[in-house]
């Protein structure tokens, strides 16, 4: 190390860098992107250090190279500059005859362009190397602490998190699937983040199917299969994202089949994701699909209101902006497709706000998603919620709007008053209206007593979340 002061004083100045930066980031970042840094030297005005991986140092001179210099200058206001480089020690070593080859992005389909890929042990997903070739990078975001629970994703939440803190395998596998942008590629990253700090030393792969393919492809292309095999059935949790991408690819799924019940036969945890359930995935071989639901299937329904609330204070919080609560029970409402689009959306209106310098209000939210809020517009009835309904319990639509108070008809009633409150902008004395002149209360009455029933009774929760898809489809 060069230190135009003395290399105490630099060593000194960098350890208080490295505190002031994990107090910052937090310990789960910190772990992940920052420990590895190592200064080289202090050169004058210009700071190096190094990393042992170019993905790692593109990360860390996007997010946080500005933070470094500041830093930096606060201990000595002669830095000007910080550099990061790739130790030259970061380099893999590999046996001869163990190469693998890149794949092209055809579904099961080699080419004569393919290039070489080394793989040996070290690439597994291990705690100290979190930028290994072949685990997919862990996005810091996607933590159990930033997972927003509601009753659409509790149990597949409560899976997830006792597969991460066991230290045995509960179950195997488990199985999560949902819709689109519903929390799926979150919970697997919780999952591998948690087994990071709890248990560094379990041997850890998560990619996506897809890659698994790709990388299969490479073994047959180069000849080197029993690498391959070596490679993923010497891993303590082997984690798969998008199971159902290899549907149809025969060679694929007979590979994973056999990888997957080494693996079980080892007591070695498996964890997949899908979007759907094993017994809907098409193109899959009957004793793969009975494989994959062999443990426990966590399913991940559409969110509620309540969830994207909640979702959305919680993303407000960690964006440390003031949102009108007004305005986040307006996007609730209003996008209900996924998660995804939601952040989205909030992240468009505070951006806006910023660049623009106005108040995030109703007015300059609508402005700023005009083309959104238009793809989401429901466009739902009351008129169409009550023929939904009435045909569904084998009702008359006249019944929706009779005076008659047996069960059969009243229950019925109240979920078509339910759903017109979720699902449309009508006021409650608009909504007692189209209900054959009733009083706002009944509404608030219908409303309350449903919300009761759903919490207590599974098959009638059910029911009404399926006729809330199929009016919202």
């Amino acid at each position: 190390m060069i230190d135009h002061d003395g290399g105490g004083d630099v060593a000194a100045r960098w350890a208080r860098v490295r505190g002031r930066l994990r107090s910052e980031c937090g310990e789960t970042v910190y772990r992940s992107w920052l420990r590895s840094l190592t200064l080289v030297r202090c050169d004058g005005s210009t700071v190096v250090l190094s990393v042992p991986s170019r993905f790692v140092r593109d990360r860390v001179m996007t997010q946080y190279g500005d933070r470094l210099r500041a830093l930096w200058a606060i201990e000595d206001p002669a830095v000007q500059s910080v550099e990061v480089t790739v130790a030259q020690s970061a380099a893999v070593e590999v046996p001869a005859g163990r190469a693998m080859a890149s794949a092209t992005a055809g579904a099961g389909e080699t080419s004569d362009q393919l290039e070489p890929l080394e793989l040996s042990t070290p690439a597994v997903f291990r705690s100290n190397d979190p930028t290994d070739a072949l685990s997919a990078p862990l996005d810091p975001r996607f933590t159990f602490a930033n997972f927003v629970v509601g009753k659409p994703n509790e149990l597949a939440f409560a899976a997830a998190r006792r597969v991460a803190d066991s230290e045995t395998v509960p179950f195997n596998p488990l199985f999560l699937y949902g819709g689109v942008g519903l929390g799926k590629t979150h919970l697997m990253h919780a999952i591998a983040w948690n087994l990071r700090e709890k248990h560094p030393q379990r041997r850890m792969l998560y990619m996506s199917a897809e890659k698994f393919m790709y990388q299969f492809i490479r073994a047959l292309r180069f000849k080197d299969t029993v690498a391959f095999k070596d490679l993923f059935r010497s891993v303590d949790v082997l984690m798969i994202d998008d199971v159902q991408f290899i549907s149809g690819k025969d060679s694929t799924q007979e590979e994973f089949f056999h990888t997957f019940n080494a693996l079980v036969d080892r007591n070695r945890q498996v964890i997949i994701s899908a979007d759907k359930s094993p017994n809907d995935l098409d193109g899959l071989e009957e004793r793969l699909r009975s494989r994959l639901g062999w443990g426990l299937v966590a399913d991940i329904h559409p969110t509620t209101y309540e969830l994207r609330l909640g979702i959305l204070q919680s993303k407000a919080e960690r964006l440390e902006v003031s949102i009108p609560s007004k305005v986040l029970e307006f996007l609730a409402h209003k996008i209900t497709s996924n998660v995804r689009e939601l952040e989205g959306a909030l992240n468009r209106i505070v951006a806006h706000t910023t660049l623009v310098g106005r108040p995030i209000t109703i007015e300059s939210t609508q402005e700023g998603l005009h083309d959104l809020l238009k793809s989401h517009d429901r466009r739902v009835t009351i008129e169409e919620i009550q023929r939904k309904v009435a045909s569904h319990f084998n009702l008359r639509i006249t019944d929706m709007h009779s005076a008659r108070r047996s069960r059969s008809i009243a229950r019925p009633r109240q979920i078509a008053m339910y759903l017109a409150k979720q699902l449309t902008h009508r006021s409650l004395p608009e909504i007692g209206r189209k209900f054959g002149g009733r009083d706002h209360t009944t509404v608030m009455h219908a409303v309350k007593k449903v919300d009761e029933l759903r919490a207590a009774d599974r098959h009638f929760d059910e029911d009404v979340d399926m006729l809330r898809r199929m009016l919202e489809s």
